[in-house]
């Protein structure tokens, strides 16, 4: 006989968690709150393990700042535990009292039911090499902010660099000559020029863990590939790789280009289609990185030394792909810019076609990961 199946709605916050029990044909019914440290949730199955020896139980919360740490809790003791998407949650319009413990009573009878959407669950070392490229982009916005700051201290002050480029040792080298008149504004320049020297050190070390740990990350192959494409350096392929973790999980590249919220939006009703700008919805962190990669199909298709030497043992299909990318993307920004698009809207469109290749570079990269490790476990 199958067991019966109970589902368990957790409405997980920093301090405690509320739990909510849906039972087959049976009304859902709160269970009350407990701690969110693990050694209360092993204390929570241990009861529900007493109450129903013979049950299967499965549960569920929405995805949040707790991350995936519960899920792979769940995970590790062979119990079933999805992750539900927080906007695809069905909510009604007249329902106007929230509590924790109306939520996890939610949350269990949608799961019951079959009404929720999981988000997909990382694997642990891709999680670990995402945090390590967001704190470096992390590293590197506060070190404009204090860049910005600074210019603008000086601007307030009379004071321009008259140079063509900026934050190069010839400049570095005129703001340590400059001579403010009043001891605090010497003060708040030498502080400002010591949290710059400190904010470049702590990007470039960042940066070397990343290049270090690539080293042996399973993800390495895929990396390589996509440094193979113009626009995608070691930095830059790393935050693809870490915030995508799989691509070949969305079957068809148009998904991918949803997920990045890179295709417009649309209200179209009748006889009229209306679509409006982009969605901007999913990982904002990768599509950044993909606006700003497209900008480098601005130039002419070619191969200059830093391209050649990243494609060196590349497959064929590989350096296919990456040539094919850059004669149709250059040829599609200069066909936009002719219409008399905007710079930016033909841009952000480049982006999304950009996509399509990456979807491609992970989707031939797939094959021969799955190869080489059916040759791995054959060995």
């Amino acid at each position: 006989m199958s067991k019966s199946v109970i589902h368990i709605g957790l409405d997980v916050h920093a301090q405690n968690m509320a739990v909510g029990i849906a039972e087959a044909g049976a009304e859902v019914r709160n269970h009350g709150s407990i701690s969110s440290d693990l050694h209360s949730v092993d204390k929570l199955l241990a009861k529900l393990h007493k109450a129903h020896p013979d049950a299967e139980l499965r549960f569920c919360y929405e995805a949040g700042p707790t991350g995936f740490v519960l899920q792979r809790h769940f995970a590790r003791k062979g119990m079933e535990c999805l992750v539900a998407a927080p906007s695809l949650i069905p909510s009604r319009s007249g329902d106007r009292i929230k509590t924790d413990q109306r939520d996890a009573v939610k949350l269990a009878r949608l799961f019951r039911a079959g009404e929720l959407t999981g988000v997909h669950i990382p694997d642990a070392v891709d999680e670990a090499m995402r945090d390590l490229c967001r704190a470096r982009t992390d590293a590197v916005q506060e070190q404009r902010r204090q860049r910005a700051q600074l210019k603008a201290f000086l601007l307030r002050h009379g004071y321009r660099y008259q140079g063509k480029t900026s934050w190069n040792e010839k400049h570095l080298s005129y703001l340590r000559s400059l001579t403010l008149t009043h001891p605090a504004h010497r003060a708040v320049l030498e502080d400002t020029l010591r949290a710059l020297a400190e904010a470049g050190a702590r990007v470039s070390r960042l940066e070397e863990s990343m290049e270090a740990l690539l080293t042996d990350w399973h993800m390495k192959p895929v990396v390589a590939a996509l440094m193979g494409m113009r626009g995608f350096a070691l930095v830059g392929a790393m935050v693809i790789v870490s915030e995508l973790g799989g691509a070949w999980r969305f079957e068809h590249p148009r998904q991918l280009m949803a997920y990045l919220g890179l295709v417009p939006t649309e209200a179209s009703s009748g006889g009229k289609r209306r679509q409006g700008s982009i969605s901007k919805t999913g990982n904002c962190h990768a599509r950044w990185i993909m606006v700003e990669a497209s900008h480098h199909y601005r130039l002419e298709p070619g191969v200059g030394p830093q391209l050649s030497k990243r494609q060196e043992g590349l497959s064929e299909d590989v350096i296919a792909c990456a040539w094919k990318a850059q004669t149709r993307l250059h040829k599609r920004l200069r066909q936009l810019l002719a219409r008399g698009k905007n710079r930016n809207k033909a841009q952000v469109a480049v982006a999304r076609e950009l996509t399509g290749f990456v979807w491609q570079i992970f989707r031939l990269m797939e094959s021969r990961m799955e190869a080489a490790k059916q040759q791995t476990a054959a060995a």
